[in-house]
């Protein structure tokens, strides 16, 4: 039941399709002057004539079996330069190009990770994506949207972080006491109605 309602998070978090086709210039232009007034790292977004935005994005670098890379930088966070254009195909090969990764990309595969209420959510994002688009939309906060590059053919669990895996325990714990509840009432009436039964089966006739 556990992997289901995981599975079923995850599902939630990939029905938020990319909308990007949708926005207009003047649309772009408010949300960029909206993410720059947010930001506190002086990493702002620069809005070209021609509709085309560029920005920072953060990269979690999170590989259970490092390649070659330069030492030190799995585990670490990468700040790359894009354009609203790269998609998630060329911001992996850009990081992989960048720690001299001779591996295939098609290997490796870029998640979000967003935080609501207390909960954490992933969502492996295909190679069509946006990435900018979705750092502007979420605003400049880490805490509520970043990004992950991971092995992209890994087991079920591997795939989740600690926290992660922590929030799926809180789930889990949350329904064995919500289905120990519900067996306790039905016992309960069940009980109810057997001593029911017994008090007019032993009244005098």
């Amino acid at each position: 039941m556990l992997i289901a309602f995981a599975k079923e998070r995850l599902l939630d978090v990939e029905k938020e399709k990319e909308t990007y086709n949708y926005l207009s210039k003047e649309e772009i232009k408010e949300k960029v002057q909206k993410y720059n007034l947010a930001v506190t790292d002086k990493l702002k977004m620069t809005l070209n004539s021609n509709g085309i935005y560029t920005g920072f994005i953060k990269v979690q670098m999170e590989l259970c079996k490092p390649p070659q890379m330069s030492p030190g930088s799995n585990g670490c966070m990468n700040t790359l330069h894009i354009s609203s254009t790269n998609t998630v195909g060329e911001v992996i090969e850009a990081l992989l190009k960048k720690f001299l990764v001779t591996e295939s990309p098609a290997k490796f595969a870029l998640y979000k990770r967003c935080h609501r209420e207390d909960q954490v959510y992933a969502c492996k994002l295909s190679d069509r994506e946006h990435p900018l688009y979705l750092r502007l939309v979420a605003g400049p906060r880490t805490d509520l949207l970043s990004f992950v590059l991971r092995e992209h053919e890994i087991g079920e669990w591997e795939a989740f972080s600690l926290p992660e895996l922590q929030n799926f325990l809180r789930i889990l714990d949350k329904e064995e006491d919500e289905q120990l509840q519900n067996l306790k009432r039905c016992y309960t009436a069940y009980r109810h109605k057997l001593e029911e039964a017994l008090g007019e089966a032993w009244k005098p006739g």
